[in-house]
């Protein structure tokens, strides 16, 4: 197979028109506007409708992608969702999308690493592209957290939200990957994780619903400190590997879990205010969606250059982490939407 580059060809995201905000959380919860904006920066979330499952809000902005990248899906090679939120245990969400899309028989699956999934992804469909397996992959970042919230759980409700963002990889003369650092460890998968459903605990009962045990539980200390350790450690060895200073970082655009953690990994890379995406606050946590939605709409905004260097860092349940290297190559127009037929 001949070594080729990579490059992002389009971009695109969708969110639903459903909004959770800290004024809904106050008259839920033990809690007010100023304490989860104080310690999260989060202010609204967007949350799905029962009936809309994570294969469709994919679906749309996977569309979105598709048409800022001016293709057709016929000329997709492969899908990969990103995922903690599937519509099945199996098959692969992936699998649905593609067929939605109309292109059924073409290599569809996912990755399943939580808020860490969008870089694992960036890392592996770009190693796709650039080794000649494929010559273009949709990578999608897509959750509906909300079904796994518990909402009498002050720590946790009112951190995360639905969404997704898609990206179409493609290759190009030119390549835009550097770099990527990717980590985990599940030493301690206690701290952040759902307890059942899986094979370790059994199936899920009708007590393991009436005590919610079906539903996310995190260590939120620990986590915190877990994050702004690896996402600083993360950085420095992908930067390293990618010959590039942290004065060269045109952009960052960080997983969006805390603001508080967002904030030291600009301290560390020592970035301005307006050289750090940050969405936190209109869509709170949507794990895996949370990089590609924040790319988007960067992409938007007009804000990229040809030639900016994009340093995109995260962390996850796994405990996971990873930091991807990235130079922006050529002129992408974003597609997005809040109020498609997902939603």
């Amino acid at each position: 197979m001949n070594q080729s580059g990579v490059r992002i060809a389009g971009v695109g995201h969708h969110v639903p028109k459903g909004i959770l905000t800290n004024a809904d959380l106050e008259r839920m919860l033990d809690t007010s506007d100023e304490w989860i904006t104080t310690r999260t920066g989060m202010k609204e979330r967007h949350v799905a409708t029962v009936d809309v499952p994570t294969s469709d809000i994919a679906l749309v902005a996977a569309r979105n992608a598709i048409a800022s990248a001016g293709i057709e899906a016929k000329d997709l090679d492969c899908v990969i969702v990103a995922t903690v939120t599937p519509d099945y245990q199996f098959p692969a969400t992936a699998c649905i999308v593609g067929a939605k899309l109309g292109i059924p028989g073409v290599p569809a699956f996912d990755i399943s690493i939580a808020c860490s999934g969008f870089i694992y992804g960036l890392t592996v469909a770009s190693s796709l592209v650039r080794t000649g397996v494929f010559k273009r992959v949709l990578l999608i970042g897509a959750e509906e957290l909300s079904r796994i919230i518990n909402y009498d759980d002050r720590s946790t409700a009112i951190l995360f939200g639905d969404g997704a963002g898609a990206v179409v990889i493609e290759s190009s003369e030119h390549d835009s990957f550097l770099s990527s650092e990717l980590g985990a460890d599940g030493s301690n998968p206690k701290n952040l994780y759902v307890e059942v459903g899986g094979t370790a605990a059994g199936p899920i009962s009708a007590e393991d619903i009436a005590t919610k045990r079906n539903k996310v539980v995190m260590n939120g200390r620990e986590v915190f400190r877990f994050a702004v350790t690896k996402m600083i450690e993360a950085t420095n060895i992908a930067l390293e590997r990618a010959n590039v200073a942290p004065r060269d970082v045109t952009w960052l655009i960080p997983h969006q879990a805390n603001r508080r953690i967002i904030d030291a990994a600009a301290k560390h890379l020592d970035m301005p205010p307006e050289r750090v995406v940050i969405n936190i606050d209109r869509y709170g946590n949507t794990s895996a969606a949370s990089i590609p939605i924040a790319l988007s709409e960067t992409v938007a905004a007009g804000k990229l250059k040809d030639g900016d260097v994009i340093l995109f860092v995260g962390f996850g349940g796994g405990l996971s982490w990873g930091a991807v290297a990235w130079r922006w190559n050529g002129d992408v127009k974003a597609a997005f939407s809040t109020n498609g037929k997902a939603g």
